[in-house]
């Protein structure tokens, strides 16, 4: 590098002599194009919460009609999927409530208006709430708060299903809250069958924790759970804080057995306080903070045992801290998560609600560059930290300083799969099956079908498309070659159209199988050479031969048209009305094994 630092100097200055320094820019400018910019990561979490306790997020307002409150969910779901995002967290159970049909728990008064009252016309949320997330290519994330009871302690509003009517001493007043005890074997089996019961009637593809375990101490206030320590402590343990911990950590491990039993692919992942433990507090283990609160001494939740013992499949630790921000540097917390988190899943949890406040503690969130600077923080911690989540939907619908803007025309321009969790599931789908390309002036109408079940049982949910062109190398790495990742109904063939295909320019397509847990299939591929102006071609794994079409009369194509998925539908017109016959065109064979073939497999 110094070398090149030098000689750079040295030709400038003999430029500058020579009077030819007008070529400077010209010269940096091409230097600076011919080195190759990385590819953005082809596997990133993207996601945000949508908050409906105190109605953060959705609905709008208590009571409002189905119609109205499913109008409100798709406008953020379409906010999110322009953003880039591939993941929402839906809080279906803020407090002992439900936003979805239950015989364990009320209706949510933040749903209908008056806990225990149903939606009109017997309507039941969650269906819609997870279909249209899958729709547009989201996981849905189902987050339960499990201890919080009420968010306040006024018990005569609450319905005549609330637990607190059939069993009161289950539960400890606090802080002007009702709050579940967790220190009774009761609460843990109770708060585990509600969230079993979403997790076997439901298609959720998680379930979802946020931070409050025990509750944030406040000055002047007790928790009184002396009873429980003394009736329900098996170990003898003689601290109130190793018992309170205990207590938490059954629940978190009886309810990952319990998750995997019900549904193995459902997964598990607990949204903590941003600081685990602070080293300055003689915790050699901990961060180099000085948070007010950590989690594992206040709130009693040992994440990072979670994490240690793979009770959990993922993290997303809660650092709303700015990159500059004395206490919590958002850098340094960053680093000690992707140091801390054991193999399971990294996600950072993005505190952009503060773009939307004028705070004083913590200004640097009015700097536009901040998000993209953690984000990029993220990508440098070498496949460690893998995802993003952000607080709130809100802060994505409305645009805060532009961010939503620069995450849609920057970081997340391309899309981005899932990662894939293979303690869960480590056995990708079979390829697709009967691919065919047809050709007709602009447009390439590309059909396939699922393949068979894997060995698993698992089919494809969704599909990958590549396209390439000939002086293009075929990885499966760079997501700046995904033309879409279609999602068909279930059992049913699927279509995409390219319009944007130049007339004349030969394509290699690929089409890979996803499955439930995002493993990737083998490819399939299929090329149209562009040479004639009617093709059809048949897919087959990489390597093999490429048959092809005659050439038949078309209309000529229109400018730079843009691209659109058909699912389920019949060929446009004019290709219906054509008649193909294929041939085959003789070609060399490869000389060498291409990178998505070695990777994928195949000839």
């Amino acid at each position: 590098m110094r070398c090149f630092l030098a000689a750079g100097r040295f030709l400038v200055l003999i430029m500058l002599l020579s009077g030819l320094s007008g070529l400077i820019p010209a010269l940096a400018q091409s230097a600076a194009d011919s080195v190759e910019t990385p590819p953005p990561p082809k596997r990133e979490l993207r996601g945000m919460w949508v908050a409906t306790v105190a109605n953060i997020d959705w609905p709008n307002q208590r009571g409002e009609a189905p119609e109205q409150y499913r109008r409100e969910y798709r406008r953020l779901l379409d906010a999110g999927q322009r953003a880039g995002l591939n993941a929402v967290f839906v809080q279906i159970r803020p407090a002992s409530d439900a936003f979805y049909k239950s015989d364990l728990e009320p209706w949510s008064k933040w749903l209908t208006g008056v806990q225990g009252k149903a939606p009109a016309d017997g309507d039941d949320p969650l269906p819609f709430l997870i279909t249209e997330a899958h729709r547009r290519g989201m996981e849905f994330h189902a987050w339960f708060n499990p201890y919080r009871a009420t968010m306040d302690s006024v018990t005569r509003r609450l319905a005549a299903t609330h637990p607190y009517r059939k069993h009161p001493e289950w539960f400890l007043r606090y802080s002007g809250q009702l709050l579940y005890n967790p220190g009774l074997p009761a609460v843990r089996n109770h708060i585990t069958r509600v969230i079993l019961d979403v997790v076997r009637r439901y298609d959720i593809d998680a379930v979802h924790f946020d931070d409050y375990f025990y509750p944030y101490p406040e000055a002047g206030q007790v928790f009184h759970d002396e009873a429980a320590f003394r009736d329900f402590n098996p170990d003898s343990l003689k601290k109130v804080a190793d018992w309170r911990r205990q207590n938490v950590n059954i629940l978190i491990h009886d309810l990952h057995d319990s998750i995997q039993s019900a549904k193995r692919w459902v997964k598990f992942g607990i949204s903590p306080f941003g600081v685990w433990m602070n080293k300055s507090k003689d915790f050699p283990q901990g961060s180099d903070t000085r948070a007010g609160q950590p989690s594992y001494s206040n709130l009693y939740a040992d994440t990072r045992l979670w994490l240690e013992k793979g009770w959990i499949d993922y993290v997303v630790p809660q650092l709303y801290w700015s990159t500059n921000f004395r206490l919590c540097p958002y850098p340094v917390l960053v680093d000690w998560w992707a140091k801390n988190h054991f193999d399971r899943h990294l996600y950072i949890g993005h505190g952009t609600y503060r773009m939307l406040e004028s705070t004083r503690s913590d200004t640097t969130w009015r700097n536009p560059r901040e998000l993209p600077r953690q984000i990029r923080t993220n990508r440098a911690t070498d496949g460690e930290a893998i995802g993003s989540v952000f607080f709130s939907a809100k802060s994505v619908l409305t645009n805060p300083l532009h961010t939503t803007d620069s995450l849609r025309q920057d970081l997340f321009r391309y899309p981005a799969l899932v990662p894939t969790m293979p303690w869960k599931d480590a056995t990708p789908p079979l390829p697709v099956a009967n691919l065919t390309l047809r050709r007709l002036s602009h447009y390439v109408t590309l059909n396939w079908q699922s393949g068979p079940p894997a060995a698993d049982g698992d089919a494809a949910t969704y599909y990958v498309l590549y396209r390439f062109e000939p002086t293009e190398a075929s990885t499966p790495n760079d997501p700046r070659h995904i033309l879409a990742l279609p999602r068909p109904a279930p059992g049913f063939p699927a279509t995409y159209v390219d319009t944007t295909a130049v007339p004349g320019q030969a394509y290699a397509y690929y089409v890979t199988a996803v499955d439930r847990l995002h493993n990737e299939s083998r490819p399939m591929r299929v090329i149209t050479t562009g040479q004639q102006p009617a093709e059809l071609a048949i897919g087959q794994a990489p390597g093999g031969a490429r048959p092809a079409a005659p050439a038949v009369a078309t209309q000529p194509a229109p400018a730079t048209p843009r691209p659109t998925i058909r699912l389920n539908a019949p060929a446009d017109k004019p290709e219906a009305s054509t008649q193909f016959s294929k041939i085959k065109i003789k070609e060399k064979p490869a000389k060498k094994k291409g990178f998505f073939a070695r990777l994928f497999g195949g000839g």
